[in-house]
């Protein structure tokens, strides 16, 4: 990919704080936020809208002053799956987790519906969400403070919300449901009567039900031990990830898309970047779809290629494939950085990503600076299927935010 910055752009700093601003930091997504400017936020007090004015609402209740997770004060962002206000840290392990277990949403950067901000309020925030999925730490596992690692971070947030292991005491000590007011598996009141119902009922069942119970009574702790070895090494590489800026990207339409039912395609669009994944809504019945939707991903310091995939939903079978794209994101983020210095606000271009036959592009594509933020708008042809372009708008978002 071939960038080109213009004259003007280059005029801005002397070629060795280009060089420097160049460089791929390797420091924390939060660092790089932490500075959030009340400026670059979705409007002034006076002027957020009613589902901003509820949200603030919920965040300033006092269970939701501090992050879930790590007890960072003063959280700006959402796990909406799972109802919970987290600090930017926590947030990259959410996202992280796959838009089949949560969605991450900035309290400032995004927009919110009514309907998002009522889900959240229903879901009763992070005291309700801490006494569901954390009501039991082992002593082997410390819950983070805001200073932990990423790693730390990682591996809590996942055994917490994904494998959910921090609230199955009780699920292992038992095989029966223990009864109110009482530390045993009966009621000391009525232990026989108790012991009586539990036999009847175990000796209906069939014979290889109750050696299934006994069997997964036993192999439960191993079960359990085993999850815990493969998880830990599995995302041993995914906790050392350190981010360095957040990107948008608004998927807007799709031209000539290819047929995938007997006329027409449902399509949707799958994005990941590393590993995460974020998916816009189906349109139906439409080979020129119209999703002005953004979505919002975490850029490693590695900066991997944007990846795109359009499938055809289909309720019966397998959704079907409709092409994919790889769009290297580097010289955006690199003007980001250059920009992140500088003392320039007014539009300008940036750089120029040239169309050409190994990359995507349908035709040149613009990095520019527009009211204080670095975009690059983009055609993109999708590969690997007989038709079809996606227009996109990326954003990387002011890393001084």
């Amino acid at each position: 990919m071939v960038s080109v910055c213009n004259r003007r752009w280059l005029e801005m700093c002397s070629q060795q704080d280009y060089d420097k601003d160049y460089q791929v930091s390797g420091c924390s997504l939060y660092e790089l936020l932490q500075q959030e400017s009340a400026s670059n936020c979705v409007g002034t007090i006076g002027q957020k809208s009613g589902p901003h004015n509820k949200l603030e609402g919920l965040l300033s209740l006092s269970g939701n002053k501090h992050c879930a997770d790590c007890g960072s004060p003063d959280p700006k962002w959402v796990s909406l799956g799972l109802g919970v206000f987290i600090c930017i840290k926590c947030s990259g392990v959410h996202r992280s987790l796959g838009v089949h277990v949560t969605k991450v949403l900035s309290v400032n950067l995004d927009e919110w519906t009514e309907e998002q901000v009522n889900s959240l309020a229903e879901m009763g925030g992070n005291l309700v969400a801490n006494m569901k999925y954390e009501p039991h730490i082992p002593g082997n596992l410390r819950k983070p403070r805001p200073d932990s690692s990423i790693d730390d971070r990682s591996e809590f947030i996942r055994r917490k919300y994904e494998l959910q292991h921090l609230n199955s005491e009780a699920e292992f000590a038992c095989p029966y449901p223990r009864q109110a007011n009482s530390s045993t598996c009966f009621s000391h009141s009525s232990t026989n009567f108790g012991l009586i119902l539990e036999k009847k009922h175990f000796d209906k069942q069939p014979t290889s039900i109750r050696t299934g119970l006994g069997q997964a009574f036993r192999n439960s702790w191993k079960r359990k031990d085993s999850e815990d070895r493969s998880s830990k090494k599995s995302n041993t590489s995914l906790g050392m990830i350190e981010f360095v800026g957040l990107i948008h990207v608004k998927v807007l339409k799709g031209t000539n898309l290819a047929v995938r039912d007997m006329m027409t395609s449902d399509p949707y669009v799958i994005i990941s970047l590393g590993h995460q994944s974020v998916k816009t809504r189906v349109v139906k019945n439409n080979l020129n779809p119209v999703w002005n939707e953004k979505l919002m991903l975490s850029i490693p310091d590695s900066v991997p290629p944007l990846k795109l995939v359009v499938y055809d939903k289909d309720k019966f079978t397998t959704d079907d494939f409709m092409g994919e794209a790889e769009i290297d994101i580097q010289s955006l983020v690199s003007a980001a950085k250059a920009h992140e210095r500088s003392t320039i606000n007014e539009s300008i271009q940036l750089g120029k990503c040239i169309a050409h036959n190994g990359n995507a592009f349908v035709k040149d594509s613009i990095i520019y600076l527009k009211e204080g933020k670095v975009k690059q708008e983009m055609s993109i042809r999708l590969q690997n299927v007989e038709t079809g372009v996606l227009d996109l708008e990326l954003e990387c978002v002011p890393l001084t935010q």
